[in-house]
């Protein structure tokens, strides 16, 4: 690519088409095809529109993850009360001493299952989550880069 060598309209038509990153190339290349004499600032305030979108179309279901992964952990401790309140509801009423231990036992199972629940599905949403967030972060960086080099390419300042 160079100023006088753009490629085709149907060419960067593909591109768009052809991932994220080919997105925020397009775009670019879109504003030389409409103006050859397209400054560089204005191809650098192009191509950061269309990253900002693609950016926020990438992160746009990381919030239900960590939403997942913070909630898991509390609806964990809800059914921890809730069986707590079994434990205690277990309790012969008036105060008499002793209760029924199966409801007791039963109580505590509640406590300790829905406990380990929220663990269990908490503890792989935060790793998926940090997993997610840590590749749109890198996928970011690589299209800034690109950016950059086909800006420079463009303008002469690199081959």
């Amino acid at each position: 690519v160079t100023r006088n060598g753009v490629p085709a309209a149907d060419v960067v038509a593909q591109l768009e088409k052809n991932s994220a990153l080919g997105e925020v190339l397009a775009s670019g290349l879109r504003a030389i095809n409409v103006d050859a004499r397209c400054s560089e600032d204005d191809l650098r305030a192009t191509m950061e529109g269309t990253g900002r979108v693609v950016a926020h179309r990438l992160e746009s279901h990381l919030s239900t993850l960590a939403t997942i992964a913070s909630a898991a952990p509390l609806m964990g401790l809800f059914g921890t009360v809730v069986g707590m309140i079994e434990i205690f509801g277990s309790q012969a009423p008036g105060g008499s001493t002793g209760g029924n231990p199966a409801q007791l036992a039963h109580g505590i199972s509640i406590a300790l299952y829905n406990t380990a629940f929220g663990i269990m599905v908490a503890v792989p949403a935060l790793m998926f989550y940090r997993f997610f967030v840590s590749k749109v972060d890198d996928f970011i960086v690589e299209m800034e880069q690109q950016a950059i080099k086909l800006v420079e390419i463009v303008h002469g300042e690199r081959h």
